[in-house]
């Protein structure tokens, strides 16, 4: 069986992935808070565990893998979206719920084993706080619950490799007169009556955000499972806050044992804001022509653990290289396994830039069955992603009219009519081949099929 080994964010180290279980594999990534459209930072956590779990699944098995990705949707974040627009907060959450899927899938990325909502596990909430507080980990104050980080003084801060008292010095933390400890955060807030609330033993109030994720964990997942993952925005407070409430309302469970975190996004060299102009979102590409796949392919083109810096540039050579490849299997069958050089790759801590790096090879050495089947596996090449790049186009018969109209022009010498052809072919995003053997088009970065109507 192949061997996995992970960067334990906890350990700082990589380790041998050992899983509680062979034949039940459980992995928990944070998802998204939905309110708007997912911008592309949102993604690459996405993407990254998707490749993960498609690993997982080859190694394992596809009935031995459980992957847990949630949905927040109850947050400050959208209460105010809600006030703002007028519309009612499960409209909105089951709106962007629905494009968070479709653009995620859009990119390729497989849909979890489960994909549960906070709002469907409010007794699960308010039933782990309740145990908190008799196991002297929580109290009550003023129609708040909050955690007491000094009962757990000892572990906080492991994750992320900070003490307490470096924490509170260095932190922007709330200051709330019903605070024993400016560290101590909320598990549960009260709620007015225009705001979301469910009746509990502290009054009608919301779960904090840090809760929602230990209880869906623990009802999906039980008191330990093998890996948790997201953003490394996530490691403090939410994932250090989480650690803190599960084991001390489970402490005959470890938790996560494996914790993984990618690093964030930039575009062009610099962080991505509003106010540099440089935010947008998945949707935003996929708008502009930017076919999913070659998303994905540049998200894959940088270890996990790295900044990913989103170019132009990458943008396109992602295309060429997508386009090449395509045309190459094109009626080709995937062989039954991807080549031990990618699973390697892979399975080192999910190198997917050495991995793209051994595809590359596969088609340079004409391993075309491999490369299918390799590329496959990181999300690439599948049948979903198809037919952006204009293969499925029937060129057939502009390079027939291209080639009567250069047949003409030998005879007349008058090639105008040719160079108006030629020019709209290229203006439709084709790169035309003219030679003794005949007349050949190829899609190319940008082919838009419409634009050939008026050729017709």
């Amino acid at each position: 069986m192949t061997t996995i080994k992970l960067h334990n964010t906890r350990t700082r180290t990589k380790e041998e992935f050992v899983p509680i279980d062979p034949r039940n594999v459980r992995m928990y990534v944070c998802g998204p808070t939905v309110y708007d459209r997912a911008h592309l930072g949102n993604a690459r956590p996405v993407v990254v565990f998707d490749v993960l779990y498609r690993l997982l699944r080859h190694v394992y098995g596809a009935d031995h893998v459980t992957y847990v990705r949630n949905f927040t949707d109850v947050d400050d974040k959208i209460n105010a979206r809600a006030a703002e627009s007028g519309r009612p907060i499960g409209e909105i959450t089951a709106e962007t719920t629905q494009w968070f899927l479709d653009d995620m899938g859009a990119l390729g990325a497989l849909e979890p084993d489960h994909m549960p909502r906070a709002t469907e596990y409010i007794p699960q909430m308010v039933a782990m706080i309740e145990s908190l507080i008799a196991k002297g980990h929580a109290y009550a104050a003023e129609g708040h619950v909050l955690f007491a980080v000094d009962s757990w003084k000892e572990h906080y801060g492991k994750l992320s490799g900070r003490s307490v008292d470096d924490m509170i010095a260095g932190a922007r933390v709330e200051v709330a007169p019903y605070k024993k400890n400016p560290m101590d955060f909320v598990l549960w807030k009260p709620s007015t009556p225009d705001l979301p609330g469910w009746d509990s033993p502290w009054g009608r109030g919301r779960p904090g955000w840090h809760i929602e994720c230990s209880a869906m964990s623990y009802e999906l997942l039980g008191e330990s499972f093998d890996i948790h993952g997201g953003g490394n925005d996530l490691m403090f407070p939410h994932h250090e806050n989480e650690i803190a409430q599960s084991c001390c309302a489970h402490p005959e469970g470890r938790f996560a044992n494996v914790w993984l975190h990618n690093e964030m996004l930039q575009v062009e060299g610099k962080k991505m804001s509003k106010s540099l102009g440089n935010f947008f979102t998945v949707r935003d590409l996929l708008h502009q022509g930017i076919p999913g796949e070659v998303i994905r392919f540049v998200f894959l083109s940088t270890h996990y653990r790295k900044p990913m810096d989103w170019t132009e540039k990458k943008a396109k050579e992602a295309e060429a290289t997508l386009r090449k490849w395509r045309a190459l299997t094109a009626g080709i069958e995937p062989a039954a396994s991807a080549a031990p050089t990618v699973i390697e790759a892979l399975a080192d801590d999910l190198n997917t830039a050495g991995a793209l790096t051994e595809l590359h090879r596969l088609a340079a050495e004409g391993e075309l069955s491999e490369l299918l089947a390799s590329a496959q596996l990181m999300g690439l090449l599948s049948d979903e992603l198809s037919g952006w790049d204009g293969a499925s186009v029937d060129l057939t018969g502009f390079e027939a009219q291209l080639a009567a109209a250069r047949s003409v022009a030998m005879e007349s010498k008058d090639f105008s009519e040719v160079d108006r052809l030629k020019a709209a072919f290229v203006a439709a995003g084709l790169e035309v081949r003219m030679s003794k053997e005949g007349v050949s088009l190829l899609p190319s970065a940008g082919f838009d099929p419409a634009k050939l109507e008026a050729l017709k």
